[in-house]
C-alpha cells in the first residue's frame, strides 16, 4: 500500500532532523566529556607539581620533606575527590604510598613515563585518571612519582548526561514526527483542496475554475497555471465544438444540393441537356466538398505538425518567381515588388511559407473579382516582412479577427456568391504560429485588404 504525500513529507522531515539532533548530542557529550577531563587532568597537574616540589632524593632512597604529609586528611581518608599517591623506583616497585591507597597500587607503565599523557583506569572498584613523572637526580632517573584523582564523580556526571540525552532523544524524534505531520497535513491542505475542485470539472463544467488562494507562493502559482490549463482547455473544446458543428453544416450544404439533385433526375426522364445541367450541378458540389475536405487535411496536418524544419531562404527570388506562378496558375496579373536593392535572408520553412502566400493570393483574386492592383510586395526595416495587397471590397472592422476562424466567411461574400470554404486563413493563421512568423492585417472597405507577415530577427 503507498504511503500518503503527508506521511512521507513528516518521515524524511523527521529523519533528517533526527540525524541532526543526534549530532549535536553526540556533540554536547563530547563537550562535556573533553571539558571535565581537561578539568581533572589540570587538578593533577596541580597536584604534581605541588608534591613534587616536597620530594627529597638522597642515596637512592625517595622521601617527602615533611614525613608528616602523609597523614594530611585528603591523603589518609576516603574523601569526596581524594587524591592518590605512590612512589616506585625505575623497576616499578613500590617505595611509599599514600594511606588512603589502603592494599592498592597505581599502575606504573614505562611506556607513559617520558609524556604528559593521563589515563583512566580501575583502582579496585573505584575509577581514576593517573599521571606518572620521573624522578630525576643529577641528570639520573631514581624513580617515578604515580598521582591519580578520583574520576568517579565525573563518570557519574557523564553518565547521567547520556542516560538524559539517550531519554531525551526518542521522546524528541516521537514529537517531532506528530508535529511534522500536523503541520505537513496543514501545508497540503491547499492541495488536497486543489484536487477535489479539479476532480470535480469535467467537459460538461470546464467554465468553472480553481478558487484562487490570494498568495504569490508555489501553491498560488500552480492555481494560476491549472487555471489557465483549463482556460486553454475550454477554449480548444469551444473551437472543437464550433469547427465539428460548421464542418457538418458546410458539407450538409453540397450534400443536400447533389442529392436534390439526383432525386430530380430520376423522377422522370430528361432531355440530354438537362441532363447535363443537372450533373455539372451534381460535380459541382462534389467539386466543393473535395475543396473543402482537402482544407480540412490541410488545416489537420498543420495542427498536428511539430518541429518544422526551418532553412535559410533568399526571399526576393523565391517571392519573384512565386509571383509569376500565381498570375500564371490564377490567370490574373499579380505584380511583385521589392523595396530593397540587397538580398533579404531568413531562416522559415519553404513549403509551409509558400502554402500561406499560395492561400493569401488566392483570397486576394477571388475577392478583386478580376480587378487591376495585386501586389506581392517584399522589404525590411527593422524584421524583413512580405505583404499581399489585393482590390477587393474590403473587410469589416468587427469581423478582421474573425476571419482566421475556421468556416468564417462574411455575409457580404456569400451573399455576392464568392466561392470559397472558410478555410484558406484558418490555415495561414496555424502555419505562421508554427514558422513563427508574425500576421497582421489592416483593411480599409472598398478600398482592399493588405495582410502582412513579419519575420523574426533570428529567422
Amino acid at each position: 500500500m503507498s504511503t500518503s504525500y503527508k506521511e512521507r513529507i513528516a518521515r524524511r522531515l523527521t529523519g533528517v532532523t533526527a540525524l541532526l539532533f543526534l549530532c549535536v548530542f553526540i556533540l554536547i557529550y563530547l563537550v562535556a566529556n573533553f571539558t571535565v577531563v581537561r578539568n581533572i587532568d589540570r587538578d593533577l597537574d596541580l597536584e604534581i607539581e605541588k608534591h613534587q616540589d616536597e620530594l627529597v632524593i638522597a642515596n637512592g632512597k625517595i622521601s617527602f620533606l615533611h614525613s608528616n604529609e602523609w597523614e594530611e586528611m585528603e591523603h589518609s581518608q576516603i574523601q569526596l575527590n581524594p587524591i592518590f599517591i605512590e612512589i616506585v623506583d625505575v623497576e616499578g616497585k613500590s617505595m611509599d604510598r599514600s594511606p588512603n591507597l589502603r592494599e592498592f597500587h597505581l599502575s606504573f607503565l614505562p611506556q607513559k613515563s617520558h609524556t604528559e599523557e593521563a589515563w583512566t583506569q580501575k583502582l579496585g572498584s573505584r575509577e581514576v585518571r593517573q599521571r606518572q613523572i620521573p624522578l630525576v637526580n643529577s641528570g639520573k632517573i631514581e624513580g617515578y612519582l604515580l598521582l591519580a584523582k578520583s574520576f568517579e564523580d565525573a563518570r557519574e556526571l557523564l553518565d547521567n548526561l547520556r542516560n538524559v540525552l539517550l531519554v531525551i532523544y526518542p521522546i524528541l524524534l516521537i514529537t517531532l514526527y506528530l508535529s511534522m505531520r500536523y503541520l505537513a497535513g496543514k501545508s497540503i491542505e491547499p492541495l488536497e483542496k486543489i484536487s477535489q475542485k479539479t476532480n470535480q470539472i469535467t467537459q460538461q463544467n470546464l467554465g468553472e475554475r480553481v478558487p484562487d488562494l490570494g498568495t504569490n507562493d508555489e501553491i498560488g502559482q500552480l492555481t494560476l497555471a491549472i487555471n489557465s490549463l483549463l482556460g486553454r482547455l475550454e477554449q480548444a473544446m469551444q473551437r472543437e465544438k464550433q469547427f465539428t458543428s460548421d464542418a457538418s453544416h458546410e458539407l450538409r450544404t453540397p450534400l443536400s444540393v447533389l442529392r436534390g439533385t439526383l432525386e430530380v433526375l430520376i423522377r422522370k426522364e430528361r432531355s440530354a441537356s438537362e441532363y447535363e445541367e443537372k450533373i455539372k450541378t451534381a460535380l459541382g458540389s462534389i467539386d466543393r466538398m473535395s475543396a473543402m475536405l482537402d482544407q480540412l487535411l490541410a488545416l489537420a496536418r498543420v495542427e498536428n505538425g511539430k518541429n518544422l524544419v526551418q532553412e535559410e531562404l533568399e526571399l526576393i527570388t523565391f517571392l519573384e518567381e512565386l509571383a509569376d506562378k500565381f498570375s500564371s496558375e490564377q490567370q490574373q496579373r499579380i505584380t511583385f515588388q521589392s523595396l530593397v536593392g540587397m538580398p533579404i535572408y531568413v531562416r522559415t520553412q519553404e513549403k509551409s511559407l509558400e502554402m500561406i502566400l499560395t492561400n493569401l493570393s488566392e483570397n486576394a483574386v477571388k475577392y478583386s473579382e478580376g480587378k487591376e492592383g495585386i501586389f506581392l510586395r517584399v522589404g525590411k526595416k527593422d524584421k524583413a516582412f512580405i505583404e499581399v495587397e489585393d482590390a477587393g471590397s474590403g473587410i469589416n472592422p468587427e469581423h478582421l479577427e474573425k476571419i482566421f476562424d475556421p468556416f468564417f466567411r462574411e455575409k457580404e461574400a456569400l451573399d455576392k456568391g464568392i466561392p470559397g470554404t472558410g478555410l484558406g486563413l484558418a490555415i495561414v493563421k496555424k502555419l505562421a504560429e508554427e514558422s513563427a512568423i508574425q500576421l497582421s492585417v489592416t483593411s480599409k472597405k472598398n478600398k482592399g485588404s493588405i495582410f502582412k507577415l513579419e519575420f523574426s530577427p533570428s529567422s
